[in-house]
């Protein structure tokens, strides 16, 4: 299989391990997944139980202590200094010294990436993420979705193939958050990348994703995999579809080990 055949993500038998002073804490244990390359996964389950371990395993932000991992073919560390893979955090983490614009291009000034090409992408990039207008104004002027959209606009800078994502829309109200929801969707389509989120919500996971991985409590391993079916483009017709109900449903089933009317029996 070549660089350009092979998935986005694959892990197999991924296991992590955190030392502690009085006993070892098993994080995640033989997590086996593969991400086909522009598909859409989110990872969701209960809080502790490995999603946000498991993309730091995949940005190589950390390193597994059993199992492999590959990103296009190559292991972790390669993909990342290959800046296969941009990253969006709950907090935009933008430099309020610096302009919207600025933020933007800073993977590209440490790229070492030329003044008349960081300004052409830039300027492409505040317009996917609907900025345009903002490029000169400075985080502080901006709503917290504008925070987020510039965040999501700079891990796209060096066009990585991978898009990792930590519960980026956790800490704005339901209607930004709804609103980037249905951006996300459109400039995942429109860039090709393939993304991998992590979130709490069942409706955004279902609304977002291609699949919903659904993970177990601590130790960390995935339990099941529902499939939307939805296909590239979301907008909020779907929202109030059957077929969305239903696989919120699934997740939410998934996510008890029961269905949930028997889950709620008890």
């Amino acid at each position: 299989m070549t660089e350009a055949t092979a998935p986005a993500v694959r892990a197999s038998g991924v296991g992590k391990v955190f030392a502690t002073r009085t006993d070892d804490v098993i994080a995640l244990t033989g997590v086996d997944l593969e991400v086909a390359a522009g598909e859409f996964v989110s990872l969701i389950g209960p809080s502790g139980c490995g999603k946000s371990t498991l993309l730091r395993l995949i940005a190589d932000l950390d390193g597994a202590s059993s199992g492999t991992l590959e990103i296009f073919g190559r292991p972790a560390a390669d993909a990342r200094r290959a800046q296969d893979y941009g990253m969006a955090f709950q907090q935009a983490g933008l430099l309020p010294w610096r302009t919207v614009g600025a933020n933007i291009a800073l993977p590209l000034e440490v790229h070492g990436v030329g003044k008349a090409e960081r300004a052409a992408r830039v300027a492409e990039l505040a317009a996917l993420v609907g900025l345009t207008e903002f490029v000169d104004r400075y985080p502080d002027q901006l709503s917290g979705g504008m925070q987020q959209r510039v965040a999501i606009a700079r891990a796209l800078a060096s066009r990585p193939r991978l898009l990792l994502m930590d519960e980026p829309f956790g800490a704005l109200d339901e209607m930004t958050r709804e609103y980037l929801q249905g951006e996300l969707t459109r400039i995942a389509a429109e860039t090709g990348a393939a993304v991998v989120f992590v979130t709490h919500s069942i409706p955004e996971a279902v609304f977002l994703s291609d699949r919903v991985v659904v993970m177990s409590p601590r130790p960390g391993r995935i339990t099941d995999i529902v499939t939307t079916g939805f296909g590239p483009l979301r907008d909020e017709r779907l929202r109030e579809s059957p077929d969305y109900f239903a696989r919120v449903t699934a997740v939410r089933e998934a996510l008890h080990g029961a269905p949930v009317e028997r889950a709620n029996e008890r």
